[in-house]
């Protein structure tokens, strides 16, 4: 009588190499996901009155790709790997080992949002509400590239569509990253593609964003496998103990009072 669950399947992490220059599945996704941030944009930016060219859109995608390639190494390094940094200093660059934070990576938008808004000379909240409905796509793909090279797994499981990855332990497991990837990329994406057609408050959008995420990577870090060298902190996960003030933030802006001259 064969298991109950599901063996992870044999994929290899590298699509194509030709000589030392390959191809990785998960670097796939993230220009997956450039491109489909890239054609919302344009799109947007092709309707009358829209207030945005192609060329300023393309300058926008350039500062907070750059903002989540800097800023994803740099939070995984000092949320997570700081104990490895302080060993061997050099780790920071060797990107090719894994290794990079969501929230890292947010902060890195983050930072790239101001320089455009000030390039631009734009209002901050119209850079990030424009571009929040689409960062769902990059984090869905994201997530299945991280299923794909069998890392990021969840904990172990009795239910019927547990997986047993390699290197895990021969007891199945959550594919929690499938989870994250159906809750960050799709759900997230549709409930701020409806959200934004129905408002016009400044930082909304942006906050449903940070509310959105943060709930489904709160949830999904109970059944998601924590990193053996990380320890718990007032109870919670490092993943859920960054999230918290995303939650609050993204309540606020979703909530405060904004005058009405101050929104035109």
């Amino acid at each position: 009588m064969s298991e109950p669950w599901f063996t992870f399947p044999n994929i290899d992490p590298v699509i194509v190499a030709i000589g030392p220059i390959a191809l990785h599945w998960y670097g796939m996704m993230y220009l997956l996901g450039l491109l489909g941030a890239m054609w919302m944009l344009n799109r947007h930016a092709d309707k009358p009155n829209s207030g945005w060219t192609r060329d300023q859109v393309a300058d926008l995608l350039f500062y907070c790709f750059l903002g989540v390639i800097v800023g994803g190494r740099l939070g995984y390094v000092l949320f997570y790997g700081w104990q490895w940094l302080l060993e061997d200093p050099l780790y920071l660059f060797r990107i090719s080992d894994g290794g990079m934070s969501f929230h890292g990576g947010l902060i890195g938008v983050i930072t790239a949002m101001g320089f455009v808004a000030w390039r631009q000379r734009r209002g901050y909240w119209e850079v990030a509400d424009l571009i929040a409905p689409t960062i769902p796509i990059g984090l869905g793909l994201g997530r299945i590239g991280n299923f794909i090279n069998g890392e990021l797994w969840g904990r172990t499981t009795e239910m019927p569509w547990g997986i047993v990855f390699p290197g895990a332990g021969p007891l199945p497991r959550h594919p929690s990253q499938l989870y994250e990837s159906f809750l960050e990329g799709l759900v997230l994406f549709l409930l701020l593609w409806w959200f934004s057609k129905r408002t016009d408050k400044p930082g909304a959008v942006s906050g449903l964003f940070l509310v959105g995420y943060g709930v489904s990577r709160f949830l999904v870090e109970y059944v998601r496998e924590p990193d053996a060298h990380m320890s718990l902190y007032l109870g919670m996960t490092m993943g859920q103990l960054l999230t918290v003030p995303m939650l609050v933030f993204g309540f606020y802006l979703m909530v405060r009072p904004v005058r009405k001259e101050k929104q035109e």
